[in-house]
Order: structure tokens, then sequence, then C-alpha cells
């Protein structure tokens, strides 16, 4: 089996979520990193789901800042997928690091 880590990222992500990562057939993951960065001039609040399941819920990011939103590791599995949402239009970059075993 093959161990290899990658970065998954996703800009401009506004108030329809947006898929970052979707775990590939055939492979497990583990989430070890997830950034989201607040690219407007006014706070904002985003949301990250995993499966439709909150990982955080309207966590808010000051203008300018970014936010680590993973406080620990989380196992993906085969067709999990990971979606951002914010609370104002084009306002966060996101990347999301994984530890993937196929």
């Amino acid at each position: 089996m093959a161990n290899t880590f990658k970065n998954y990222t996703k800009a401009s992500i506004g108030t329809t979520g947006q898929s970052v990562y979707t775990v590939p057939s055939s492979t497990t993951s583990v989430m070890i990193g997830l950034n989201l960065s607040n690219t407007s001039a006014s706070q904002i609040t985003a949301d990250v789901f995993l499966n439709g399941t909150y990982i955080v819920k309207n966590v808010p990011i000051p203008s300018g800042s970014s936010l680590d939103a993973l406080g620990g590791k989380i196992i993906l599995e085969t067709g999990d997928n990971v979606v951002v949402e914010s609370s104002a239009a084009n306002s966060i970059d996101v990347i999301l690091s994984v530890l993937e075993q196929t």
C-alpha cells in the first residue's frame, strides 16, 4: 500500500457549498490539515461539512485572517466528501491536507 501526502485547494468559495475533496475509490485518507482564509474586506462565518455533518458551523473569521478548522485528525473513507461554505460571496480560500493510502 502506498502512502502519499497531498494538498487540495479551492479559491473564492462563497455562499453555495463547494466540494474541496472527495476521497478517491480504493483509498483511505487521513485529514491532517484544514486552513480557511478570509479574502474579503469584512468578517465572515464559515461552515465545513463531512458528508453533510458539520466539522465547524458558523465559525467567525475576521477580514484578512485565517482559521485552522481541524482540531485533530479525521479518517476519511472512499467517497467521503468535504464541503466548505461561506456567509459571503467569493470570500474563502481553502487548503486541505491529507495522507492518502491506496
